[in-house]
């Protein structure tokens, strides 16, 4: 085997093995390293050769199986600008290093370092805000949504370019979405107060998952690349807003004590668009015990003009597959993301390549399917009957999406019919 695919990689035309400095490192750089570096995600690095070199014969199964780097899209539908897959041609290389003995190579044919900031994927925020307690999470046992409360205390509005979130202790963190209260909404007020978790009754999770109609300023899944906007988009955080963190951690067999923040890098000026985060949901299916294949559908409507960013798939851990449509007025229908693969474990967002322009009257359409069979091995149980719920043993139908709209618009104008001009 060993011969054959360096057989194969020398077909290619290459005139000699590859080596980590002139072959291999500037794909670990581009593909790679923004996760398996210190301090991310990645339980190993491969910033260095040193690093590298013991885990070539595990890249190479990786990359080969199409394991790693996670991207679950299909290629037969949209073009996106965060893809991590690896071409033919880097898989190759990369199974040949690793046959070939994983040569070092000369440090002189290496490509200039890339550059990251300690501790984050996007610049130096402008802002950090931690979370203003410490959360303890048990050994063991059910924990439910954390909701938690950090003021801002702005006197002026202020446009949000970037974002990232970082838990303290990943292992434990299922996901994190951060909401904008606004100054007038009642959500939550007089119930939580700062430095206290709050937990929603058992009559009101459902409810509470959506944040009492408030803007979602960015949300955190494992793999999920931190939100960066093009110049001129933005998310607007406006004077007099708190935000608050939905937390929803899992038990992993060790106590632990998590601190979250997010960071945040401002616009220089007021962009000409703002950004929004939507979803089509469905919340009232079934899905029988043993089912292998149970379809959910949901759609959202366009009461206005838009333009289409991002995509972003959430379920749990009967997820088996999930599909995005744009359907034009007409009834015309475009599938514009289908992921035939869905990953529990890597809960990705697709950034278009290029914004889609949705009209007034068009309207995302989605589709999930669920495999609650013995054949699922992450099925907690067959045998349930599976409704919506919090934990990861119930289950979730979202198909989230981001859109640009007018500047001046919100989420409650943006799905008021406005007249045309």
């Amino acid at each position: 085997m060993r011969t054959l695919i360096f057989a194969l990689w020398l077909a290619g035309g290459a005139s000699a093995a590859p080596s980590f400095y002139k072959d291999v490192l500037p794909i670990v750089q581009e593909k790679c390293q923004g996760c398996h570096r210190p301090g991310e995600i990645a339980p190993m690095s491969f910033m260095t050769y040193k690093e590298t070199r013991p885990w070539a014969k595990a890249i190479k199964t990786a990359v080969v199986t199409r394991k790693m780097p996670p991207w679950f899209a299909d290629p037969h539908y949209g073009k996106f600008a965060n893809e991590r897959s690896l071409s033919q041609a880097e898989i190759k290389t990369l199974s040949a290093w690793a046959e070939s003995g994983a040569k070092e190579g000369d440090p002189k044919d290496a490509p200039a370092a890339k550059q990251w900031v300690q501790g984050w994927n996007i610049p130096q925020p402008d802002r950090i805000i931690e979370l203003p307690v410490e959360i303890h999470i048990p050994a063991k046992g059910e924990v439910d949504y954390q909701y938690i409360l950090a003021p801002l205390h702005l006197t002026e509005d202020v446009w949000v370019q970037m974002a990232e979130v970082r838990p303290s202790v990943p292992a434990v963190v299922h996901h994190a979405v951060v909401f904008v209260r606004e100054p007038e909404s009642k959500w939550l007020r007089g119930e939580i107060t700062e430095g206290k978790p709050w937990t929603a009754p058992p009559n009101r999770r459902t409810a509470e998952t959506f944040g009492g109609g408030s803007d979602i300023l960015t949300v955190y899944t494992p793999g999920m690349i931190p939100d960066v906007w093009k110049p001129g988009l933005a998310k607007k955080i406006r004077a007099g807003s708190d935000l608050i963190f939905q937390m929803h951690y899992t038990a992993n067999g060790k106590e632990a004590v998590d601190r979250t923040k997010i960071g945040l890098v401002f616009s220089k000026q007021p962009p000409s668009k703002r950004v929004l985060t939507v979803a089509a949901v469905n919340t009232g299916f079934v899905i029988p015990p043993g089912d292998p294949d149970y379809k959910v559908t949901a759609a959202a409507p366009h009461p206005n003009a838009a333009e289409l960013l991002s995509l972003f798939p959430h379920m749990h851990l009967r997820g088996k597959a999930f599909e995005y449509r744009l359907v034009q007025p007409t009834g015309e229908s475009e599938t514009i993301l289908r992921v035939p693969r869905y990953d529990f474990n890597w809960q990705l967002s697709y950034k278009l390549e290029t914004p889609l322009h949705l009209i007034p009257g068009s309207k995302i359409e989605c589709t999930a399917w669920y495999d609650n069979s013995p054949n699922n091995p992450a099925n907690p149980d067959p045998k349930a009957s599976v409704k919506w719920g919090e934990q990861s043993w119930e289950e979730m139908m979202i198909g989230f999406y981001d859109i640009a709209v007018d500047a001046g618009y919100d989420r409650r104008t943006f799905y008021r019919r406005q007249p045309a001009d």
